[in-house]
């Protein structure tokens, strides 16, 4: 397992903080060790909320599922397919490639409220929840946007832990980069895919805030949600 961390201890902008084991973002925990899940049991979690679509789940992960409620809840990017990306690595170039995941981002604010909604409907029932995607920096960052902008975390917290990503997905992106690099690929063009920007979260949060009013309107409004009562049941 790879980029997973607590949002617990976390503080708000109203002085508290974010209780310790209740929320936790990561990468795939599918092929999770004996030794991990072992140590994920400890938290009890009442969900672990999957936001990867089939194509990228593995038969070698359903000792997980037998462990923990996993639920997906797939984000469905068509343009993350390798269809899409293979041609882009071939012909593209670095700013093409900032360009697509600048539009990645754009999209979720739009094109995905029914799944995010579905998650924090989840915050709103006091669940303890583990959260993740396949590398925990994309689906699962505009996810924790929303949750730690839901707590009342301020927007510098947000984006470094947003931005933890690249430190803790460090030795699996350099071993992507070497396959890619092996492949005849350029790996700079590669880079912008895997690693996050503050600029990817701003371009979302431009979407929220032009499209819809800003972030309180969009998470109250647009999705119904209840932030009195996500930070009643999470902040101490």
């Amino acid at each position: 397992m790879h980029n997973i961390r607590d949002l617990g201890g976390m503080a708000t902008q109203d002085g508290r903080k974010i209780a310790a084991g209740r929320l936790i973002r990561s990468a795939n925990p599918g092929l999770a060790s004996v030794a991990d899940v072992t140590r994920l049991r400890r938290y009890q979690f009442d969900a672990v909320i999957d936001f990867r679509s089939n194509s990228e789940k593995q038969s070698s992960e359903q000792p997980f599922g037998e462990v923990f409620n996993w639920i997906a809840d797939p984000i469905q990017v068509g343009n993350l397919s390798q269809d899409t990306v293979l041609p882009m690595l071939k012909t593209g170039s670095v700013d093409h490639s900032h360009s697509f995941m600048m539009d990645v981002y754009r999209d979720f604010p739009v094109h995905y409220q029914t799944q995010y909604q579905r998650f924090l409907r989840r915050a709103e029932q006091n669940q303890n929840m583990m959260y993740h995607c396949t590398a925990g920096k994309d689906r699962t960052g505009f996810a924790s946007l929303l949750l730690l902008s839901a707590l009342g975390v301020d927007h510098a917290t947000i984006v470094a832990d947003y931005l933890e990503s690249n430190r803790s997905n460090t030795a699996n992106n350099r071993q992507v980069l070497a396959q890619v690099e092996k492949y005849g690929l350029p790996p700079a063009v590669m880079a912008p895919l895997l690693l996050v920007e503050a600029a990817y979260l701003d371009a979302a949060i431009e979407v929220i805030n032009k499209t819809y009013g800003g972030m309180k309107e969009y998470l109250e409004r647009v999705l119904g949600i209840n932030t009195a009562l996500i930070r009643a049941n999470y902040l101490c």
